[in-house]
């Protein structure tokens, strides 16, 4: 019978693939893995890569920017489809001092089950999960 063998990567449509980039390396430590224009999509798409986990982004030649619904984590909850990726850090503290020193927006903190987590939005306002687990 045939299965899932592992997580391979997550899509995310960016407005501006340079400066997502640049985001995504300076507050999550993301290097660029690949750089290609697809011409049937119209679109730019990078992979990025953290250890064995990949994210593809994607900029659309016209971009739709992100509906404020989709900007809060408890709005978006609500919305049928995907929501976020989510990484685990082993410092939420230490994280959090990094984040605020790059003006990253924090959109929501709290304690879960006795775990440690935040959410914050990238550059384009997509929302982002870490969790500190205890």
């Amino acid at each position: 019978m045939a299965e899932i063998i592992k997580a391979l990567h997550t899509g995310i449509s960016v407005l501006n693939m340079d400066e997502a980039l640049n985001w995504y390396q300076e507050n999550l430590d993301f290097s660029l893995v690949s750089d290609n224009y697809a011409e049937p999509l119209h679109a730019r798409i990078c992979f990025i890569k953290k250890g064995d986990y990949q994210i593809e982004l994607f900029q659309y030649d016209f971009p739709t920017p992100l509906p404020d619904s989709r900007r809060m984590p408890n709005d978006d909850l609500q919305t049928v489809g995907t929501k976020h990726v989510a990484f685990e850090v082993d410092n939420m503290a230490e994280m959090k001092e990094r984040l605020l020193k790059n003006h990253v927006d924090i959109a929501h903190e709290v304690m879960m089950e006795g775990n440690n987590v935040m959410f914050i939005r990238d550059n384009c306002g997509v929302l982002i999960e870490l969790i500190q687990n205890n």
